[in-house]
C-alpha cells in the first residue's frame, strides 16, 4: 500500500479515536462560517526549538474572490496542520498553556522572522511588499529561511505574486522554476505522484464538484519554486490550489475529506520535513 494512502487510513484512524476519547490537541472547524480573528504575534517566548507555525503579515493592495489577504484560513489551517504533524510525525510541536498548538502570526520586518525555519503565505496574489519587508525577506532567504505560498488563482494573482517576489529575489539570479514530480519535496516522507489541485469548499459546494476556482484561467495547478545556489528550494509555490483548505476544512465534511484531506496533508508534511533538513 501506497504512503499516502497509508496517510489516509492513518487520518482515519486519528479522527475515530477523537470521537471517542479526549485528545490533547483539538480540530479546528469554523462550521462554514467567515469571521476575522485578529493576529496572534509570536513572541521570543515561542521559540524554543519547537515547531511553531508562523504566518507572515502583509498588506493586500487588492482583492481576491473568495480570499482575506494575509488571514486566508486563519486560524484553522494553523492549528490543524500543527496538530496532525505532530500525529504523523516525531517533530515536537509548541503547544501552549491549553495544550493547543502555539501557531503565530509574524510581521516581516520582526527580527523573529529569523525564528521561523519555515514561513506560511496565503492569498498572496493580493500582497505589495514595503521596501523594508523586501529586504527583511531576501535577507531571510539567504540565512536559510522558506517560504511556502499557496492559495492564489489565475493569471492576474500569479503576475502580482511573481513582480512582487521578483522585488525579493531577482530572476536573473534566482528563477523560478516549475517543480518536477521527482523533487525531494515531493518525496520528503510521503510519495506525492500528482500535482493536487483543491478548491476552497465553499467553491466545491457551490461547483458540483469543480476543482478549478477561476475557470480555464485556473485548470492547470502550479507547483512551482525559487531555489538557491546549491540547489535549496528557498520559496515553494502552489498556483492554482489552495492545499491549506484541506487541513482548515477537515472535520466539515466526509466527502471533502476524502477526496483532498490526506493529500493535502501529505504535501504539508512533506513541504515542513524538506524545509527543516535543508
Amino acid at each position: 500500500m501506497r504512503r499516502v494512502t497509508r496517510l489516509a487510513v492513518c487520518l482515519a484512524l486519528l479522527i475515530l479515536a477523537a470521537a471517542s476519547a479526549a485528545f490533547a490537541q483539538r480540530i479546528w472547524t469554523g462550521g462554514g462560517r467567515f469571521y476575522r480573528e485578529p493576529p496572534k504575534w509570536v513572541k521570543a517566548s515561542d521559540f524554543d526549538g519547537s515547531f511553531v507555525y508562523c504566518r507572515g503579515f502583509y498588506t493586500s493592495v487588492t482583492r481576491e474572490p473568495g480570499g482575506q489577504g494575509w488571514s486566508t484560513d486563519y486560524p484553522g489551517a494553523d492549528n490543524n496542520f500543527s496538530v496532525r504533524l505532530a500525529e504523523l510525525t516525531r517533530m515536537h510541536v509548541k503547544l501552549n498553556d491549553n495544550r493547543q498548538p502555539n501557531f503565530g502570526v509574524v510581521s516581516l520586518t520582526d527580527p523573529l522572522l529569523f525564528k521561523c525555519p519555515i514561513l506560511f503565505m496565503e492569498d498572496v496574489g493580493t500582497a505589495e511588499f514595503s521596501e523594508a519587508e523586501v529586504q527583511a525577506l531576501r535577507a531571510y532567504f539567504l540565512k536559510g529561511g522558506f517560504l511556502w505560498v499557496d492559495d492564489y488563482w489565475g493569471s492576474e494573482a500569479w503576475d502580482q505574486w511573481a513582480q512582487q517576489i521578483a522585488r525579493v529575489l531577482s530572476p536573473v539570479e534566482f528563477p523560478i522554476i516549475d517543480l518536477p514530480l521527482d523533487h525531494p519535496i515531493m518525496h520528503t516522507l510521503y510519495d506525492v505522484k500528482e500535482y493536487l489541485q483543491v478548491p476552497s469548499i465553499q467553491f466545491w459546494y457551490s461547483n458540483s464538484g469543480s476543482t478549478s476556482e477561476r475557470g480555464y484561467d485556473s485548470a492547470q495547478p502550479h507547483y512551482r519554486g525559487i531555489q538557491d545556489a546549491q540547489g535549496r528550494l528557498m520559496v515553494f509555490m502552489t498556483h492554482n490550489t489552495d492545499v491549506a483548505d484541506t487541513w482548515e476544512r477537515e472535520g466539515e465534511n466526509h466527502e471533502y475529506f476524502n477526496l483532498f484531506s490526506p493529500r493535502g496533508y501529505a504535501i504539508g508534511v512533506n513541504a515542513v520535513l524538506y524545509a527543516m533538513t535543508h
